[in-house]
């Protein structure tokens, strides 16, 4: 959910991602999300980003939807290899009115590249390479090169003047598909004259994230009304709240003449929300915890023993705070057989009270902390499901415990909305927070 009514930076952007392969969903876009952050970065306005296959007729009309929205700049990424399905450079050539012409000096710069590979694999045909290096050396009249990082050259395209020239003042940033590649080539792009001209126009931005757990989303709508009520003006910020594995995260942009609106949104967030927000500088829980364990003196180290997250809790651990200094491993436990054998959970707790329950969850991190030599154990048992939920222990019933050397531990339950995957997820989140708020206190 977002608001704003504010439209004040004067250039706009849109993102076309192509290849048949992103939109049928087989390979996850992951350039779309990164050149949004590098547009807000540069105080340009994102207006659309749209995914279409690898036919020139779609890429032309994504192209022209965005130009006749009156978008500055145009940032595709994708089709430019050198098979025959890779039309992207044709079709922007086109679409800026400009003749496609053979640059003989990037196909021989293209064709060294090239070579080492021909070395390893010597039956290949080499017309076959060369009629590929030709294709991906065609470009449109007049572009900018942007010199390859693997085989493919990116492209910056200003409309043609004269005749040709098309109805629309877009220019066209045309970067390969593979991450690897187009990062390291936004660089290049970024020092040509024809883009430094679109973009000069920019605005400033600034961003700041909240972060709250433990509340619905339709309670900052609620929230969002009775500031407006107070007098903020929120005309001035663009607000976007997002659920996101069981937080409510409120992402706020704004120019910097409207610091003090949102300043008064802050208060207004703080003063209904205060048991809830955990975040006011946009550190996530898992940020949260890594400074936890690393500020504690000496540094405290953590161990998980799990059951229905199957090891979720600790591959976020490990990416937040260092397997080597800070997590001491995990104990994946399904079966109630491997919970007593390799998490020390007494047998007569699981029939006395069921796997999924109290006494289980803080077995689970005593024996996670004692056995694998941790300051903090951590304990999680759960119906995931799908199916095996019982009247008295419904799938998305979850049992966590966190349990330190020193002081009581913690141990709660929750029941998650949702199949398997939202369970797990989820509950590794609610872990986390059970976590931050166990070492605060401690």
């Amino acid at each position: 959910m977002s608001t704003s009514e504010r439209g004040s930076s004067t250039v706009r952007a849109g993102i076309v991602v192509t290849g048949t392969e992103v939109l049928t969903g087989r390979v996850s876009d992951r350039n779309g999300p990164w050149l949004a952050e590098r547009l807000r970065e540069l105080g340009v306005d994102l207006a659309y980003t749209t995914i279409v296959g690898d036919r020139p007729q779609d890429m032309r009309a994504a192209l022209e939807f965005m130009a006749a929205r009156g978008i500055d700049v145009i940032l595709t990424s994708g089709g430019l290899g050198p098979t025959a399905d890779d039309m992207t450079a044709q079709v922007v050539g086109e679409f800026q009115g400009r003749e496609m012409v053979l640059d003989e000096a990037l196909s021989e710069r293209i064709a060294r590249i090239v070579a080492p590979l021909m070395k390893r694999w010597p039956n290949i045909d080499p017309e076959a390479i060369a009629e590929a290096n030709r294709k991906q050396a065609t470009i449109p009249l007049g572009a900018t090169v942007l010199e390859p990082v693997g085989t493919a050259p990116g492209l910056v395209v200003a409309p043609a003047a004269g005749e040709s020239a098309p109805a629309h003042a877009a220019t066209v940033v045309v970067l390969p598909g593979p991450p690897r590649e187009l990062q390291p080539m936004w660089a290049q792009a970024l020092e040509s004259e024809s883009l430094r001209v679109a973009i000069a126009g920019a605005t400033v931005y600034r961003q700041h994230t909240l972060r709250l757990f433990g509340i619905p989303e339709s309670e900052i709508a609620e929230t969002l009304r009775i500031a407006e009520r107070e007098g903020v003006q929120l005309g001035e910020l663009e607000v976007t709240t997002c659920l996101k594995r069981g937080e409510v995260e409120i992402v706020t942009r704004y120019e910097p003449n409207a610091q003090e609106t949102y300043d008064a949104f802050v208060r207004v967030v703080e003063a209904r929300h205060a048991d809830t927000l955990f975040s006011r500088d946009g550190s996530t829980v898992d940020q949260q915890v890594a400074a936890l364990l690393r500020g504690s003196r000496p540094p405290r180290t953590i161990a998980t023993a799990e059951s229905c997250t199957g090891g979720l809790l600790a591959a976020r651990l490990t990416e937040l705070a260092g397997a080597s200094d800070h997590f001491k491993g995990a104990i994946v436990a399904y079966s109630n057989e491997v919970k007593v054998s390799e998490a020390g959970v007494p047998l007569e707790l699981i029939e006395t009270h069921g796997a999924v329950s109290a006494e289980v969850a803080l077995a689970l991190a005593e024996g996670a902390r004692d056995r694998l030599g941790a300051d903090v154990g951590v304990g999680v048992t759960g119906v995931a499901g799908p199916g095996g939920g019982t009247e008295e222990k419904p799938v998305g019933l979850v049992w966590l415990s966190v349990a330190l050397r020193a002081g009581e531990p913690l141990t709660r339950s929750v029941n998650l909305p949702g199949g398997r995957a939202d369970v797990r997820d989820r509950a590794t989140t609610v872990a986390l927070h059970l976590v931050r708020r166990a070492l605060s206190d401690s």
